[in-house]
């Protein structure tokens, strides 16, 4: 119990939460304390509401119906509120039913004046989950028939919803496991949600500069964003607020509240200790989006209180915004300089990641659409801008800087999507995704770093090693026609860099046709010539030309007859002229096609390569969500939910062999059943129990046993195989713990390839699964692929063929083709079970046997653990 008598919660329960218009919300479970604000909540409410609520006209909730409503178990009575400061604006319920142990009678409302921003929908997601931690599986409901709004909600979420009519009621009811569907439409609600809390940042007609209380330190961030704000095209009103913008026209006003009207947008840069108040007072003109330049310890108490208004915040310590919206083209940034308009999406962090890179898109010409600097990303990050351009026309390619990833996760699910739409190119400093900058709150890592590698591939992200080759790519995917196959063409004035070009070519997994040489003085009239001869020519998709003048300053014909002839063609041309990078005026042809430059010939393949990388992965088939029939939730979660009730906060279980198999039947993985035994007696006895023939190995292999025998298990026929093999293993075998066992009997598997399935929870990025041929392969060579669940069929079967050692299970040499479709169906059943499971802190399935036929798994270990992730099948903001 708690200090006020209330039974204790899961803490994850309580979280923050974006409604369907952006603004965001807090979701907890109700208290005693809120006895009070729930009886105000009632009277606030419509007759209506009130009568669809209770069946009857209800006036005012009596003092045993209050405590009753607000004094719940958390277990078989759960209540959640949605509150806005100390007011309750929805609750919702389940009671389990007495009769039915996994089946409870839902009911929510919400307030009258909030209809239609999505809060039943919110309740429903975090009562359903909470429910299945608590082992139910079915919510039904007593509809009044008017009541058409909360059918709608169950209906709408995405559940196989039933219903009766029966004596005036309308009877509902459904499974509240989550299905493809309802994953579905809660992720379109998160992607309309995330994107419509940034077009508040992003598509501000009022914007508000606040500086009240500015130091010396703050002063000049404050000035300079001020500048850059009226010095661009923006059209709608700005205000500005304290001393320190003095002199920049608009009249300095003292306080907040001398604003005479609302606005969209605040851009603030003030002492850390003033940030809360701040941002309570923008919030209070209006503003729905709130710009931390300055400096904090962390950014959560300016959180708190942008959470506590309903507002986003970016920052502390942004860069700022760039956006071209309805109130034209805003320049919220620190540098009073932009590229030209037009369709890059850019999205970094720290301040001086946003300088860098602005300067660089400038420099090289790019067209810069929309850009922000997430700063210390206490709030708004990444994944919220990539939400935004999803389906933001206007932008069709995006650019990312990471300097840390809060959310890998995510992270993922949203860059697949968008990258199914529009290019996406991402850099990560440091190559990990591990680092973590001075102020960023990242959660460590044990997983291998190619994980980061292999994530970014899943989720078909153009992977740059640094800002220049991310800019490289942009300005070729800005500017060119995405190629529509691999073959490139060479046309220079040196054979040197012909033969490069080839070489290069080859080396990024692209396939050169025959170069063309044009004499080392060719000029403009030269290039024209052939240019137009490789316009006829059908044997290649992307053209590199390259100009070197060798005896003097650049024929400008040459850059001309380039433009031109990229002007008709419909596929890419690329160009590395001496002296030019990016998209130049030189290179640019009268009706604004451009050529894009390189400083090199290898920077120039380099980005090609990474655009016929796009292309493949967008043409490719990248299937759906992996479902398999004969998988029993409840029962899993149960078993877990049993084990974990006696096993220590912060420790781990071990499930020994009989459990671990016990658990993965829920998943419909079959693990072959097998005897540990301590001797040669005891192991006659398995063999002739299990039937010959078997296979024996030893119950703890040591690490001299793995290297001697490489682990691998004996198959006998016979008595004197077997009494034979104990005799083989016997210097290797170390009894268990507690235990005279040193041996295991089993059923002898079919001849087949050996192969290795694990999954963990990784506190950065959630579950990973990763598949490996067993042996020297994965063990010394690190041939493992790793892949973010949840997996679609295309995902498993891309994962077991990206192995290097994969020829094995193909058939290739001589060796047998092996049954894919079984391995893959030991796959998905496990990061299915690693999905829905975050208690599994680690599962490994070793070996499973992949013959001609079939998959055997011939030993599994499963460790449980207490979770940290709770984010299957509800929509919280990070806290």
């Amino acid at each position: 119990m708690g200090a006020d008598g209330a039974a204790k919660h899961p803490a994850h329960w309580a979280a923050d939460v974006l409604l369907r218009d952006g603004s965001t919300v807090h979701i907890r479970p109700i208290a005693p304390h809120d006895a009070p604000a729930l009886q105000r909540f009632h009277l606030r409410q419509s007759a209506e509401s009130v009568y669809y609520r209770f069946f009857a006209p209800h006036e005012r909730l009596s003092d045993s119906e209050a405590a009753h409503f607000t004094c719940v178990d958390h277990v078989d009575r759960v209540a959640l509120v949605l509150v806005n400061g100390e007011e309750i604006v929805g609750v919702g319920r389940y009671d389990r039913l007495p009769d039915h142990d996994s089946v409870a009678e839902v009911a929510f409302t919400v307030a009258d004046t909030l209809r239609g921003r999505g809060l039943g929908s919110v309740l429903l997601e975090h009562l359903a989950s909470a429910a299945a931690e608590r082992g139910v599986r079915r919510f039904v409901a007593d509809v009044l028939p008017g009541n058409v709004r909360m059918i709608n909600v169950f209906r709408d979420a995405g559940y196989d919803v039933r219903q009766a009519y029966d004596d005036g009621v309308v009877a509902v009811g459904f499974d509240i496991e989550a299905t493809e569907r309802s994953l579905a439409v809660m992720a379109e609600r998160e992607q309309h949600a995330d994107a419509e809390s940034m077009r508040a940042l992003l598509g501000a007609t009022s914007v508000v500069v606040l500086a009240d209380g500015a130091g010396i330190d703050e002063a000049p961030l404050a000035r300079r964003v001020a500048q850059a704000v009226l010095a661009s095209d923006f059209r709608g009103q700005v205000h500005l607020v304290g001393s320190a913008l003095d002199g920049l026209g608009p009249v300095a006003l003292a306080r907040t509240l001398d604003v005479p009207a609302s606005v969209d947008l605040a851009l603030v840069a003030a002492p850390a200790a003033r940030l809360p108040a701040l941002v309570a007072e923008a919030a209070q003109l209006g503003a729905r989006g709130v710009v931390v330049l300055s400096g904090a310890s962390d950014g959560r108490d300016a959180l708190r209180a942008a959470r506590e208004h309903g507002v986003r915040l970016v920052g502390p310590e942004s860069f700022g915004l760039v956006a071209d919206s309805p109130g034209g083209r805003l320049n919220a940034t620190l540098r009073t300089v932009l590229p030209p308009n037009g369709g890059f999406g850019l999205f970094c962090q720290s301040a001086a990641a946003g300088l860098g890179l602005l300067t660089a898109v400038e420099r090289r010409g790019i067209a810069l659409g929309t850009f922000l600097s997430a700063g210390h990303r206490a709030d708004v990050s990444g994944n919220d801008v990539m939400q935004f351009w999803l389906d933001h026309e206007a932008t069709d390619v995006v650019g990312v800087y990471l300097e840390s990833i809060g959310n890998p996760r995510k992270f993922s699910r949203v860059a697949r999507r968008l990258s199914g739409r529009k290019p996406v190119i991402a850099v990560v400093s440091g190559q990990t995704g591990q680092a973590v900058p001075p102020g960023h709150a990242v959660r460590t890592s044990s997983a291998p770093r190619c994980v980061l590698t292999q994530m970014l591939r899943q989720a078909g992200v153009i992977r740059a090693g640094t800002t220049s080759e991310l800019l490289d790519v942009a300005g070729l995917l800005q500017s060119q026609p995405l190629p529509r196959g691999d073959r490139v063409g060479v046309l220079t004035n040196s054979g040197s860099l012909a033969s490069l070009a080839v070489e290069v070519a080859r080396a990024a997994g692209l396939v050169p046709v025959e170069p063309e040489y044009l004499p080392t003085g060719a000029d403009g009239a030269a290039y024209a010539a052939a240019l137009e001869r490789w316009a006829a020519r059908t044997d290649w998709d992307a053209l590199v030309v390259a100009y070197v003048p060798m005896l003097g300053e650049r024929d400008p014909g040459v850059g001309a007859a380039l433009a031109e002839t990229a002007a008709r063609s419909s596929r890419p041309l690329l160009a590395c002229v001496l002296g030019l990078q990016g998209l130049t005026a030189e290179l640019r042809a009268p009706g604004g096609e451009i050529v894009p430059a390189f400083e090199s010939l290898e920077d120039a393949v380099a980005a090609l390569a990474r655009a016929v990388g796009h292309v493949r992965w967008t043409a490719a088939q990248h299937g759906r969500p992996a479902q398999r029939s004969g998988i029993d939730h409840h029962a899993a979660r149960g078993r877990v939910a049993a084990v974990l009730a006696a096993t220590p906060a912060g420790a781990e279980h071990e499930l020994d062999a009989a459990e671990s198999a016990d658990l993965l039947a829920c998943y419909g993985v079959a693990v072959w059943r097998s005897i540990r035994v301590s001797g040669v007696d005891e192991a006659l006895e398995a063999a002739k129990e299990i039937g010959w023939p078997v296979a024996v190995k030893t119950c703890e292999p040591s690490l001299r046993h793995r290297l001697d025998l490489g682990g691998v298990r004996l198959d006998v026929t016979s008595e004197p195989e077997l009494r034979h093999a104990i005799a083989r293993l016997d210097g290797f075998a170390a009894a268990r713990p507690g235990t005279g066992e040193r041996f295991e009997v089993q059923a002898m598997a079919p001849r087949g390839v050996a192969c290795v399935v694990r999954a963990i929870e990784d506190e950065l990025y959630g579950p990973v699964v990763s598949f490996g041929l067993a042996g020297d392969a994965a063990d010394l060579l690190e041939d493992v692929a790793y892949r973010i669940p949840p997996l679609t069929d295309a995902d498993v079967a891309d994962m077991v063929r990206s192995v290097r050692a994969a020829p094995r299970l193909l058939g290739r040499h001589g060796l047998p083709v092996s049954d894919l479709a079984a391995l893959e169906d030991v796959v998905s059943r496990l990061a299915m079970f690693k999905d829905d499971l975050p208690e599994v802190a680690s599962v490994a399935l070793n070996p499973v046997v992949v013959g001609t036929r079939g998959a055997a798994v011939l030993e599994a270990r499963v460790v449980l653990a207490h979770p940290a992730r709770w984010d299957r099948a509800r929509r919280v903001l990070p806290g």
